[in-house]
Formats: structure tokens, sequence, C-alpha cells
């Protein structure tokens, strides 16, 4: 049997399998329709780096995470993850992580996918002290975490210091009860770090902004350090593609809130000058 039938009767019993999740399932139907098609030769790599997020956390359902090891050349589910270094020699990629919040997470997804060097972004929550949190309970407030995205990315070809600056300039770091139309304690903008050296990374980036925007009123983002991230639910994964139409409303809503916000600090700034 050649090579494709194996995987592709793999892909098949996991998308019947009743223990496989709506998620994974599409994912794999997707995989098994390029594979059939020959619409892309790289199928099942670009399926290990969509599934490498939640098999990360140990997130995957048991089958499917028997078939990730297959991938990735793992013999075995209770060996250790590869070191950095091994993984290095092994493929020549190593991977970062990066989490922030800045609003509804619907929002924040798209500015970082299509650059070169993500992987994967992904939505969920994280800052709270309940285990696997909804959708609904979040938005009580009283779980104590915040909407924002996980981003897996290769240092190599984009660094920490280029994300920090894409993720000012799509947040209000002067608004700390939410933003622009997302309000709520759970829509708080934080950065949160892996690292020692995404902490100084990111401290040094605020200090710097806070010195060169125009916006007299203090940055209030707050830096910490990262906890533990429970992905949201499916629905709520790559929501600009699944929704596009209500996404770019949002989307422009946010943008023309964004856009009075600064002529309302310029006109400030004006009147200031005028009165001195």
């Amino acid at each position: 049997m050649e090579a494709n039938q194996v995987v592709l009767a793999t892909l098949y019993n996991l998308i019947l399998n009743e223990g496989t999740r709506q998620w994974e399932r599409a994912q794999l139907i997707q995989a098994k329709n390029e594979i059939e098609t020959n619409q892309s030769q790289h199928a099942l790599s670009q399926l290990e780096a969509t599934l490498r997020p939640l098999a990360l956390r140990q997130n995957l359902t048991p089958d499917v995470m028997d078939f990730y090891h297959t991938l990735i050349g793992k013999k075995s589910a209770s060996m250790q993850w590869p070191s950095v270094k091994e993984q290095r020699n092994r493929d020549e990629t190593v991977t970062e992580t990066a989490i922030f919040a800045g609003g509804c997470f619907w929002c924040m997804v798209e500015p970082f996918e299509n650059h070169p060097g993500i992987i994967s972004v992904l939505s969920g929550y994280t800052g709270g002290h309940i285990a696997r949190p909804t959708y609904d309970q979040v938005l009580t407030g009283s779980t104590g975490h915040v909407e924002a995205v996980e981003i897996i990315f290769d240092p190599a070809i984009i660094t920490y210091k280029e994300l920090l600056a894409i993720y000012w300039g799509v947040t209000d770091p002067t608004d700390a009860f939410g933003q622009f139309q997302d309000r709520g304690v759970y829509y708080r903008p934080i950065i949160f770090t892996s690292t020692k050296e995404q902490y100084q990374e990111a401290l040094a980036s605020k200090n710097h902004l806070q010195k060169t925007i125009k916006d007299p009123q203090p940055i209030v983002t707050k830096i910490i350090p990262a906890t533990r991230f429970w992905p949201a639910e499916n629905l709520h994964q790559q929501f600009y593609l699944k929704q596009p139409k209500r996404y770019r409303q949002i989307k422009r809503t946010r943008k023309q809130l964004q856009r009075f916000k600064r002529m309302t600090v310029w006109f400030k700034m004006i009147f200031a000058q005028k009165k001195n």
C-alpha cells in the first residue's frame, strides 16, 4: 500500500471516530481533501502546524494526538518533548509563544496571522482563576480571565519586538477598562510574557512608546507573567474567516474609534498650545 493510501486510511478513521472533536475533524477533512486532489504537496506539514498549538498543551483527543506523534516522527506518547536544541537539529525550526490581550479576540487574530513566521494564532482565555472557562463564564467578569490570543511564531522570521509593534498598533494602550467598543474587565489590554527576555523587551517597548506617544495619558497596558492559556470554543477560532462580513463591520468600527481617539488627542494638544 502506498504511503498516501496509508495516510488517507488513517485520516478516514480519525474523521469517522466519534471521539474526534469537531474542530479536529475539520482540519483532518481539509488535509484529506488536499491529498486526494493533489492540491497541496504540503498538506501534512500544514496539518501538523495547525494541530501543534493544542498538541503542545496535550489538548488533542487521544487518537488525534497519536496521529500527531506519527506526523512528527514520535514513537510513543510517553516520550518527552524534544529539547530546543534537538528540535533545531531536526527541522531547523524553533518556535516561541507570545500572548496578547487587547479587546475582543475576534479582532486580534487577523492582524497577526498573515505575517510570515506566524505558525498559529489561537483565541482563548487567560489570567483568571478557574480551569476550562467558557465564553459565557468569562463574560460575566467573575473568572478574572481576559480574552487573548496565543501566537506561536518562528523568531528567525519574525521577532517578538515586531509582534509588539503590531500589538501597539491595533490597541489603545491608554484604556484600562476595555478596547474601543469592547467594554469590560475581560477586555483589558495585557501583555503576558513567557520568558524574562520577553518581559524586558515588552517593558522597553512600553517605555519607548510612552516617551514618543502624543497622547498625554499614561500607558496602562499591564505586562505580567503568562499563566495557563485556555483555548476558546471552536466557533471563536479564526472568526474573521468564518464570518467575514460581521468581522469587517466590527473592524471598521474599531478603526473609526481609533481615529477618533487620535483626533481628540490632537485637538487637545492644539488647544493646550494655544492656551499657553
